[in-house]
Formats: C-alpha cells, sequence, structure tokens
C-alpha cells in the first residue's frame, strides 16, 4: 500500500484537495492544469505492488457512490485518455471500479449541460444551476476563488531606497460583486492558470476610468513566454464612468497563465478610481463534470440553463434558486439582485424631491413633490415626515430659444429658415440674413428630445431602471439613485455641425462649442466629470471637478466636425455605500448651449453674403479670408496678415492682426510664423533666419519620481514655426486611449497636435515593463501670438531670469504661444514662451532645456518656459561682424585680409569675403633725397633765425646803453655819428641799464621809419630839439 499512498499524496499536492472540493459543495470539477491528475500507469503499479498487508483490506467495507469521484487520466499522444475512480479517502473503502476508455480528449457538452462521469454522457442542469459547457464562470467575489493569486511589486528605481515592504499588502480585493484593484502607487497582477484542450476565449467585465492607472491583460506559456497579442488587446480602452466595458481575448489550446495588472503613477493630488473586475469567463476546457448553483440573488427556473437571472425588486434568493422569495413589501424591500430583505425606514426629507408639473393649456404649471423611486421607506412609521402638498399655480416658463408653445402645452422647434426667442410665434429671418442653429436649454420643463438620464450603479450596473437627473423648471439636477456610489448621467448626442453658409468655405479650426453654467453641493467626497465621446471611439474626461463649487461657466471648443456625445456624470462618494446617506448632495445645470449644431434651431438671424446688392439676393458662402462688408454685404478679402476671429466674419474688425514677427496664411485662418525674424536697432539692423530650428524638437525633463517612488519623465515637442499654421509638434498616448475596431487607421492610441505638447513617459525599468508608456498627452499651445524681443505680448510674459547668460549682446528672441482649453487650475487656459538665444559655440539644431528652478517646465502649471540656444538662433551675417586687415607693401604687391570679429555671433547671411591682393609703388630715391634736403634747409633756417634774434639783441642792448647815458647828461653829446662799431662797449654790456619803456624791435623800426633818417652802414642819426628832450627807452 506504499506506492499507493504515495501516489494518493502526489495527486492531494496537485490542483485542490479533496476537502476544499467538499468544502465548495461539490462545485464542478474542471479537468484544467490545477485539476487532478492522475496517471494511468500510477493506477497499474497501485495494483501490481501490493504489499502482503493487503490481506487485511478483506475486512474494510465495500466502497459506495459516495465514496469516490471519477477523473480523467492525462490524454496520451493519440488524444486517448481513461476515466479512474478516486477515493475521497484514502484506506476507507476497497472495490472501487475498474478503469475504463475515456472520451475523446476534445470531447464537451453544450452549455447548460454537464458531463455525467458514470455514463460518461452529456446531462442537463437541474433547476437552479447552470453550466457554460466548455467553459468556466467566476461571479463571485465575496472572497477571492482557489486558482486566483495577486502578486504585487514596489518601484525598483526609487531614488530614496523605499523598504521593499511598501507594496507587500498591496492585492486586488473582493468586494462581493466585483474585484477592485490596490488604490495604492505599486504594480499588482492578478494570476490565473487555467490548461485549454482545444483553443478557447477569455472574457472579462470591466470598468477602467482613470488614466492615472495603466491597465494590461496579457497571456504566458507554460515556459513564462508571452503570447502574440495585438496592443488593442493588451492595453485595456477606458470605460465611461459608471458603465462596464467587455474584452475577449482567444486563447490557444494548452496551457495559458492570464494576467491582469495595474499600475498606478501617482502624478497628481486627486483620489484615484480603482480597476474593477468582474464576471470573467473561461472557453474551451475539455468538460465540466457538475453545473455550478446560481449564486445568490439569481436563479434559473427551467432545467439546462446556460446563465442565471437576477432576482427582481422586492425579491430575494439564496445560492442554487430556481425561484426568487418575494419580501413583505409593507415592511420590507429589496433592490434588484438582493440576496435578502430589508426593513423600510422612516420616511424623511431626502426620501423626497421637488419638480415641476407638466405645462397645461393654459400655460400654467405648479410644484409637486413626489417620493423617490423607488420609495422604501415608510410614511405611517413612527417619526416618518409628510409629503409636502403641492404648491401654487405658477405661470410656465417660456419655451427654450428656437421653440414655440403654439397656444399649446408643448414646445415645438422652429422650421428651417425661421427663428424664434421661445416666447414669440417662429419668423422668418429677415433678407440678407440667415439663422443662428444650435441648441440653447435655459428652461427645463421636460428634458429635451436629445438628452437621456441614466443611473449606473457600480454592483449591478443600473439603478433600478431609475432616472439619474429630474428636471426643475430653471435647472436640470441630479438625482438620488440607489445608493450614494451610483453614477448619475447625463448625455447629450450631437449628430454633427454645420457651419453657417457665409463661412463654410473658411479653414478655421472652430466647428461649433459647448458651453454650460453649473454648481455643486456637496458633504461628501462628490466629483463631477464633463466627458465627451466623438464618432463613438472612447469617451474621454474633458474637465472634472470635486466637492462643493460655485455657480460657474465652462465652455469647449469643437475643433473637429464629427458625431459627439457629451456625458456629464456625478458621484456623491466613491466609497463603497449602498444606502442614501448623502441624497442632498447634488449638481445643479442651469443652461447648456451649443453652436452650430447640424440638427440645432435658430433662436436669431445673422447678416450673411449676399450674391449681389440687388433686393432678394440670396446669401452665398464667402471664400475662405473674406469678410461680410456692413456697407454692401459683398465679401472682401481680410487685408494682409490678419485672421479671421473664427465664424464672426461681419465687418472689417473681424479681421484681426497677427502679432509680431508673424503673418497669416492664403485663408487667413491661423498665424504663423516662417522662421525669418528682423529686429531693427539704433546703430544695425538684426535679420534672423530660424530654418535650422523649423522640424520639431524635443526635450525629456527630469527624471521625477512620485512620492512611492515610480520614475516618470515629462516629454516635451516644440514645433517653433509650423508648417504655415500647421502644429507640427505630436504627442501620442500609447496606452488609455486605445480606438475602437470599427475607428479608421491601424495605429494604436490617440495623437495630440500642438505648437508644444507634452506627455508623461513611464520608463521601460520603472516598472518591469516590457515598452515605456505614454500618456496623459495635453497641448500647451494652440496658438502662435508672436515673436519679440520684448518680455510681454498678450498677457504673456517671458522670465528671462530663469535662464540666466553671461553675454547679453543679442537678444533673445521670445516666441509667444497660447492654448485656448481652459482648466479648473487654468481658467484663461496655458500659456508657452519659447526664447531663441544665439550660441556659437552650439550646433544649427542646438538643444532644449527648461528652468532648473522648475524643471517641469513650468512653475505655476499654467505658463511654460523653453530655452532653445543654437547657432542657428544667431543673426545673419553682415558687413558689420567683420574688419579688414591690410599688409605691408612688397615687392609692389600688398595683401589684404578680411576677419570675423571676436566673438562672432552670427550665422549665414554675408560670407566672409576672401582675401584680396592688389599692387602697390614704392617711394623713389630722388625724392628721398628731396626730402632729406629740405630737412636740412629747415635746420639751417631755424639756426639763422636763431643767430639774427640773438644779434638783435646785442643791438638792443649797446642802443639803450647809448640812451642811458645821454640822460645821465641832460643832453646828448654833439658828434658826427653816435654809431657805436662793432666790438665797442662790450666791456660794459654788464652794467645796469634802466628802461622806462621797453619796445619791440617792430616799434623801433617804426619809430626810425616816421623820422625820415634813413642812413646807411651800421649807423642810426640822433637828432634832438632844444626845447623838448626825447627819451627812448
Amino acid at each position: 500500500m506504499t506506492l499507493c499512498v504515495d501516489v494518493s499524496e502526489i495527486m492531494g499536492q496537485i490542483g485542490y484537495s479533496v476537502q476544499q472540493a467538499m468544502d465548495r459543495e461539490k462545485k464542478p470539477v474542471v479537468s484544467h492544469r490545477r485539476d487532478y491528475v492522475l496517471s494511468f500507469t500510477a493506477w497499474i503499479c497501485c495494483v501490481l505492488f501490493l504489499s502482503p498487508s493487503s490481506v487485511a483490506a478483506s475486512r474494510v467495507r465495500q466502497c459506495k457512490e459516495t465514496d469516490y469521484y471519477f477523473q480523467y487520466t492525462e490524454c496520451d499522444s493519440t488524444g486517448s485518455r481513461w476515466r479512474v475512480a478516486i477515493p475521497l479517502k484514502p484506506n476507507q473503502c476497497t472495490g472501487l471500479p475498474d478503469p475504463v476508455q475515456g472520451t475523446d480528449c476534445t470531447f464537451s457538452c453544450e452549455a447548460g449541460e454537464f458531463l455525467e462521469m458514470s455514463a460518461q454522457e452529456c446531462t442537463p442542469c437541474a433547476a437552479g444551476t447552470y453550466s457554460l459547457g466548455s467553459g468556466l464562470r467566476f461571479d463571485e467575489w465575496d472572497e477571492i476563488p482557489p486558482g486566483f493569486s495577486s502578486l504585487a511589486t514596489n518601484p525598483d528605481n526609487s531614488p530614496t531606497g523605499q523598504n521593499a515592504s511598501t507594496c507587500s499588502s498591496a492585492k486586488w480585493v473582493a468586494q462581493g460583486s466585483y474585484l477592485e484593484s490596490h488604490r495604492d502607487e505599486c504594480t499588482v497582477s492578478l494570476i490565473y492558470t487555467v490548461h485549454l484542450k482545444k483553443p478557447g476565449s477569455v472574457t472579462f467585465e470591466y470598468q477602467y476610468v482613470d488614466n492615472s492607472i495603466f491597465f494590461e491583460f496579457y497571456i504566458q506559456n507554460d515556459q513564462c513566454q508571452e503570447m502574440d497579442q495585438d496592443s488593442n488587446k493588451k492595453w485595456i480602452k477606458l470605460t465611461n464612468h459608471g458603465e462596464w466595458g467587455t474584452h475577449t481575448v482567444n486563447l490557444n489550446s494548452g496551457t495559458n497563465i492570464l494576467y491582469w495588472r495595474t499600475t498606478r503613477v501617482g502624478l497628481g493630488a486627486k483620489a484615484v478610481k480603482p480597476v474593477l473586475l468582474k464576471d470573467i469567463r473561461l472557453e474551451g476546457v475539455a468538460y465540466t463534470s457538475a453545473c455550478f448553483p446560481c449564486k445568490p440573488g439569481t436563479f434559473s427556473r427551467a432545467p439546462g440553463s446556460s446563465s442565471c437571472e437576477s432576482c427582481p425588486r422586492d425579491t430575494y434568493s439564496s445560492r442554487g434558486a430556481s425561484s426568487c422569495t418575494p419580501c413583505n413589501t409593507k415592511t420590507h424591500y429589496a433592490s434588484e439582485g438582493s440576496t435578502v430583505c430589508r426593513r423600510r425606514p422612516p420616511c424623511s426629507e431626502k426620501d423626497y424631491i421637488q419638480t415641476y408639473s407638466t405645462c397645461d393649456k393654459e400655460s400654467k404649471t405648479h410644484v409637486i413633490y413626489k417620493w423617490i423611486e423607488p420609495q422604501i421607506c415608510l410614511e405611517k412609521a413612527r417619526g416618518a415626515v409628510k409629503l409636502p402638498s403641492t404648491g401654487q399655480v405658477e405661470p410656465c416658463p417660456p419655451c427654450n430659444p428656437g421653440f414655440y408653445n403654439n397656444d399649446t402645452a408643448t414646445c415645438s422647434p422652429c422650421q428651417p429658415g425661421t427663428y424664434s426667442d421661445g416666447v414669440k410665434a417662429c419668423q422668418p429671418c429677415p433678407s440678407g440674413t440667415e439663422p443662428v442653429l444650435g441648441y440653447e436649454y435655459k428652461w427645463w420643463n421636460i428634458l429635451p428630445a436629445n438628452m437621456k438620464t441614466s443611473c449606473f450603479n457600480v454592483a449591478n450596473s443600473n439603478c433600478d431602471g431609475l432616472n439619474g437627473w429630474e428636471v426643475a423648471g430653471d435647472h436640470i439636477h441630479s438625482g438620488t439613485g440607489r445608493s450614494d456610489n451610483d453614477y448619475l448621467i447625463l448625455t447629450l448626442r450631437v449628430p454633427g455641425f454645420k457651419l453657417p453658409l457665409s463661412v463654410q468655405r473658411a479653414t478655421g479650426s472652430e466647428y461649433g462649442r459647448i458651453t454650460f453654467e453649473f454648481e455643486t453641493t456637496c458633504s461628501a467626497d462628490c466629483e463631477f466629470y464633463f466627458m465627451m465621446d466623438m464618432n463613438r471611439r472612447s469617451t474621454n474626461v474633458v474637465e472634472s471637478w470635486e466637492g462643493s463649487q460655485m455657480k460657474q461657466s465652462y465652455m469647449h471648443i469643437m475643433t473637429e466636425n464629427s458625431t459627439v456625445a457629451y456625458t456629464w456624470a456625478f458621484q456623491r462618494t466613491s466609497q463603497a455605500n449602498d444606502v442614501r446617506q448623502y441624497a442632498n448632495d447634488m449638481v445643479k445645470i442651469y443652461s447648456i448651449s451649443v453652436t452650430n449644431a447640424v440638427d440645432g434651431v435658430a433662436s436669431g438671424c445673422r447678416a450673411c453674403a449676399l450674391q449681389s446688392q440687388r433686393t432678394g439676393s440670396s446669401c452665398v458662402p464667402c471664400p475662405a479670408g473674406h469678410y461680410i462688408d456692413k456697407e454692401t454685404n459683398q465679401c472682401q478679402e481680410c487685408p494682409p496678415n490678419t485672421v479671421l476671429s473664427g465664424h464672426h466674419i461681419y465687418g472689417k474688425d473681424a479681421c484681426q492682426p497677427c502679432g509680431p514677427g508673424s503673418k497669416s496664411n492664403k485663408e487667413h485662418s491661423v498665424c504663423f510664423s516662417d522662421c525669418l525674424f528682423t529686429h531693427i536697432q539704433p546703430n544695425r539692423t538684426l535679420q534672423f533666419d530660424f530654418s535650422a530650428l523649423a522640424t520639431a524638437g524635443s526635450i525629456m525633463s527630469g527624471p521625477s519620481f512620485t512620492a512611492k517612488g515610480t520614475k516618470y519623465y515629462h516629454l516635451f515637442n516644440v514645433s517653433l514655426c509650423g508648417a504655415e499654421g500647421h502644429k507640427a509638434a505630436a504627442c501620442r498616448d500609447n496606452v488609455t486611449n486605445l480606438p475602437n475596431d470599427e475607428s479608421e487607421g491601424d495605429h494604436v492610441g490617440s495623437s495630440v497636435e500642438a505648437f508644444i505638447c507634452q506627455s508623461t513617459i513611464i520608463p521601460s525599468d520603472g516598472r518591469g515593463l516590457r515598452t515605456a508608456l505614454s500618456s496623459q498627452s495635453i497641448s500647451l499651445a494652440d496658438t502662435f501670438q508672436g515673436a519679440t524681443v520684448e518680455k510681454s505680448l498678450n498677457g504673456i510674459t517671458a522670465r528671462p531670469e530663469l535662464f540666466p547668460s553671461s553675454s547679453r549682446t543679442v537678444s533673445d528672441v521670445h516666441f509667444f504661444y497660447r492654448s485656448t482649453q481652459v482648466t479648473t487650475s487654468c481658467p484663461r487656459g496655458r500659456n508657452a514662451v519659447v526664447s531663441l538665444r544665439c550660441n556659437p559655440e552650439k550646433t544649427a539644431r542646438g538643444e532644449i532645456s527648461v528652468p532648473s528652478k522648475c524643471p517641469a517646465g513650468t512653475c505655476d502649471g499654467c505658463t511654460f518656459y523653453f530655452l532653445w540656444e543654437s547657432s542657428g538662433a544667431c543673426p545673419r551675417c553682415t558687413d558689420a561682424d567683420y574688419h579688414t586687415i591690410e599688409g605691408a607693401c612688397k615687392g609692389g604687391v600688398q595683401d589684404t585680409v578680411y576677419v570675423w570679429s571676436e566673438p562672432r555671433l552670427c550665422t549665414g547671411g554675408l560670407a566672409l569675403p576672401l582675401k584680396k591682393t592688389s599692387p602697390c609703388e614704392s617711394i623713389d630715391f630722388w625724392i628721398k633725397v628731396g626730402a632729406g634736403l629740405g630737412a636740412l634747409c629747415a635746420v639751417l633756417l631755424v639756426s639763422l633765425t636763431c643767430y639774427f634774434w640773438k644779434k638783435n639783441k646785442k643791438l638792443e642792448f649797446k642802443y639803450s646803453k647809448l640812451v642811458m647815458s645821454a640822460n645821465k647828461e641832460g643832453e646828448l653829446p654833439t658828434a658826427d655819428s653816435c654809431a657805436i662799431m662793432e666790438g665797442e662797449g662790450e666791456e660794459n654790456e654788464d652794467d645796469e641799464v634802466v628802461f622806462a619803456k621797453k619796445f619791440t624791435l617792430m616799434d623801433k623800426l617804426k619809430a626810425i621809419a616816421t623820422k625820415g633818417n634813413k642812413k646807411s652802414g651800421e649807423a642810426v642819426q640822433l637828432q634832438y630839439s632844444h626845447t623838448e628832450k626825447s627819451v627812448w627807452g
């Protein structure tokens, strides 16, 4: 018996234990990799090697059918197998049935049947049970079913060396009717292994609404090799809030290891919305040996059922029920799919709502109060409140613009070509005008025909058919639902957009816009979502608000002409709550308007372009870039470098000038830069050519780390100039926004095109991922405002201090951009500034950087700053950027070279001239001799001048001495001559001489000339008067 016991022990170690099978109330035993495996060879060995102690087995009782169960052996190479009996408890009985030939390995029963192992025949399931035939189904999540396991990993690249136990407690959590992923910042995998005998499939339902979580489903074989799988099957698509999506993947025969993996990246402060998973179905197992009992709250009334139905309202059921038991509705109630009946509480103010009755023929209405349906409270219980009586009769509010009541209680849309303000009757538009189509809902007596309301419960996928929203006269507000965590849904469908006739040929990017006014009142963690689904691709959250919000308006511009569904969703709390604790928390929407709707009505008329000025002329579309002249109603082209502002083309003022450094395209629909820029300085004009920077550039900032250590980057793509307004920068979301199978194109994910866009990148090594993830792509720059060296433009301010520079010789050129899409944190939209800096040390493409103080590119979340340093950002070279150097004349030849001024701060433009060689003439020898003689003559002349000057001084001295001596005697002596010969009186030269007045040589010569005494030689005749003395000196 030793060998048999060992085989039984081996069998007990594979798959579920026998005791576990009994504890599950004989749930189906399915042939897969984790089930019991018994080799026919092992059975033969057990029989042949019985020990002598088997004689004692004669005293053991004979086995009954309740002591064993049947199981198939593994299939051999021929596809055959054997049916063997396996005891529930070893050594308790003897006389097990002999092994017999089993069914074919690929044999399976139809849905609603199971394989009865005794007769090896398919048998219908009894009432209260169901079967998938060759499949498995997991739809009860009170606990994680056996066979499923969770594997959590924490970030492997944390810069702070976090403890490895950070994610040790992370796992998928059972919530009764569904599984919930972990909310913390960890990677958690839900794993299940199944062995298929033939190709099959796996199908599951899920809720995935938060793009801060990456949700993937993939399959591995028994060698841990990932199966080939399309990306749109691996990455799960986002769902609408409150709605369940379905995902199906084909499986190969053999071993398949299924992985549901979630990875959260906590980049924001908002609470995470976990992934929900339920109703997992597997097809392709070999057989089902028993039927599944219906789970509590469901039933199957007929034998051979392939599924179970939910119990209707005010009934309940237990496990394996063939019918539902009704509750005592006087004292108890039950929601759809309930497992028990609940006692009805006394009615309170939270159990009724206020609304308005429909307008009667006299256009009268009154306030009415009604119990919330389904009514679960008791009106006659002790402490219950009474329903307030009906209010006074009031005049009905007018119809919404574009509708009229025609003296009836119903508002009808105006006919095409007519308009109404909702009060007056519809009337045709005047000549020279056309109707302005759209929706404008501001009165809420009834729900408009193109809107619908619904309610989704997380567990049951509906709210017992309750309306999610209620009309209330001047507003529409969220309803109560069945529980506080219900999603209350309001949807508006627009089949498309139609531009007014006058602008149908325009090439602008705006096709329409939606504007709504709302407010929220909350006491819990409520959240209000505005979502959009274009062409049924996927629903994206455009904006969301948390908590109480004051009355405000929100506007979104449509840049694509497509069918769109606008959805408003409100959830009072995200916590699992099956009661109405916060029933008074609500959101109110006061008005909703949509422009240019293709099936819209007209609330007014606008001027249109006329074919001619004749009376009765029809409206015609203006060509692109033309406005309507107010005087003639004719189409006129906008002036150069102006653009039309939206679709308002009436009057020349509709043509808005482009910003500095920009120009308009031919259609006057967008301003752009041609990568050329001119800056005029006082002493020169700088011309820039940024063509080298025209193609899109990228910068990866970071790495950054979340609070839990996950590494991520911000990827920025920058298209400086664009291609005549085309936004060349694209950021792709390759994970969280996958297209439907019906959508056009074979690419995975969606992309955002803009002048500047941003994506969040999770590297492949950040979470053990096999590929880098790109998500949360947003546009930072939709329109080009202009380029200038000034710091501010159109309310956008550059911050040069964020990018300090050692040289300011060439001013930075700032490119300004704006994104018109507003957010809660950026009510005026996002802005971006790209500063171009001349740096000759960089290449022509250069490099882009973000501020070191703001590594995410922004310091406030709304304005982004970039610095693009490049030699291509330098001005074009001119003749002012180089200087001339002339060489010496050698051999009659002289060289002239041109050298760039240092530092060289220019590129392209004027090229540096080549070296210039020119002839030159040497100075002649005789010219040199003449120059020498001239110099000698000059020296002689100077010497003579000095000699005569000295001689004259001596003459003056002698003359003065003579005069002095005459004055001493009273009169001059008579003499034939008063001349003093050369050499006389030299011995008395040193005698004192006193001058009464000192005359210059010129004065003396003049005096001699006036006396008329002109003598030759060196003597001077002195004459005197006897009556008067004259003294010279």
